[in-house]
This record gives C-alpha cells, structure tokens and sequence, in this order.
C-alpha cells in the first residue's frame, strides 16, 4: 500500500477503522429486515437488495470480535466493497469522513488488519478489503 492514500474512516463496535478508498464501491442506509440466510453465524445479517443487486451483509463488530450493531430502520450504514468483491457489505456505526493516511505501522491483531495509522492524534486501525471479503464470504459457505 502506497503512503498517503486516502481511506474511508469509520466506528464499528466502539473502535475507529478505516478502508483503503479504492475498495469502497459505496455507503448506504440500511433498510432491514434483511433476507435470512440460513445456517449462518451471527456476523451475518443477511442479504439486501441494492438496486436490483444482491448484497450480503455481514456486520462487521463480530467478524473482528468487537459488539455487534443494533439492526434498526435508519441506524448504521453499510459499507459496500467494490464489485470484485462480491457484493459484500460490512454493516458500521458511522462513517466518519474520508482522510488521507501515512502507510500504516505494521502490527495489529490478526489477519484482516493491515496496522495502525494515526489521524489527528488518535489510532486507527487499518482494515485489508481483500481478507474481510475471503472471511465473510467463508461465513456463508463460499468457497
């Protein structure tokens, strides 16, 4: 990842996050009650329709450990990863703008993290777009 690319920076499960620009196709309202999908884990809310397409939603406090996002008409907002990622949308508390980051610090917790930048004094933890669709796609059975 280049230095100073710019992020779209977001809350989910109470913690500051951001996504690499370039992996967001874009942000919608949630529209629940999602379309079930059986047989799956409680990251995954389910599927919606986005203009005729199909968008798997999975929220994504649980898939990194952290409190789950309440599911009601009009709260949170889905963060829709470009189209070579499958229609996936991660459900969040909140967009919080969109910054221009350093490259991250190395380090981090797990595989779905890139490391840790800061914005404006305060830690932000730095998402792979690539590694959050292979998990959430593996909670619903995918190859």
């Amino acid at each position: 990842m280049s230095g100073d690319g710019r992020h779209v920076l977001f809350r989910a499960g109470g913690e500051r996050f951001a996504l690499p620009l370039e992996a967001v196709q874009q942000v919608v309202t949630p529209q629940p009650p999602f379309a079930r999908v059986p047989r799956t884990g409680d990251a995954v809310r389910g599927a919606m329709n986005l203009r005729g397409r199909v968008v798997a939603v999975v929220d994504l406090g649980p898939l990194l450990g952290l409190a789950a996002q309440p599911l009601r008409a009009g709260q949170g907002q889905v963060v829709v990863l470009g189209r070579d990622r499958g229609g996936l949308g991660l459900l969040i508390e909140v967009v919080l703008g969109v910054e221009a980051l350093e490259a991250p610090s190395r380090g981090g917790d797990g595989p779905l993290v890139r490391g840790v930048a800061t914005v404006r004094g305060s830690a932000v933890t730095v998402l792979d777009p690539d590694a959050l669709a292979d998990r959430s796609q593996a909670l619903f059975g995918a190859p």
